[in-house]
């Protein structure tokens, strides 16, 4: 399985940005479709959006308009760039990397996970 790396998570007030960033370990993977879910305490691990192979995107209804997922010159690297961030955006943030082209098949592999919190 392939590792994915990711970073970017911290600590940001309510109504600020963050980006979080994914990208494999090592080089020559396949271009796949990648995806970014996250989990709060208590709560299941939920799927915030996705990204095809090609660059079509998906969201969860809770952060349309306000996080934007996107890929790299390499294609492999994964971004969400996120913004007008809530409280309740708080969570552990998941990257994924799909079977294949489109996401219908789930997740592969997965990232470490990174700790967002939106707080005063």
């Amino acid at each position: 399985q392939v590792q994915l790396v990711e970073s970017g998570g911290g600590l940001v007030q309510p109504g600020g940005s963050l980006r979080l960033s994914c990208a494999p370990s090592g080089s020559g993977f396949s271009i796949r479709a990648m995806a970014w879910y996250r989990q709060a305490p208590g709560e299941q691990r939920e799927l915030v959006a996705s990204i095809t192979s090609g660059g079509q995107t998906n969201y969860a209804d809770s952060v349309k308009g306000r996080f934007t997922i996107s890929r790299g010159r390499d294609r492999n690297t994964v971004y969400l760039q996120m913004d007008a961030l809530k409280v309740e955006d708080t969570a552990v943030y998941y990257c994924a990397r799909g079977y294949g082209q489109s996401w219908h098949m789930g997740a592969q592999s997965w990232g470490q996970g990174t700790q967002v919190t939106v707080s005063l």
